[in-house]
């Protein structure tokens, strides 16, 4: 699925008209936030994981 210019600039037009230009700025900040604690969430699940099937696999074994 690929976007063109054409298309980002219908959806940035839509997201203007429906949430407005002060709200646009907050809603990105709470968008980046949300991101950056989703990787901090998962790069921190990752080390646990791999200990994990370190684990399973020595019992295997």
């Amino acid at each position: 699925m690929n976007l063109g210019m054409g298309e980002i600039l219908v959806l940035l037009t839509l997201a203007l008209l429906l949430f407005g230009a002060k709200r646009l700025p907050e809603i990105g900040r709470s968008a980046g936030s949300a991101i950056r604690e989703f990787k901090k969430g998962f790069e921190a699940g990752e080390p646990e994981e791999k200990e994990k099937e370190n684990r399973e696999n020595k019992r295997e074994e």
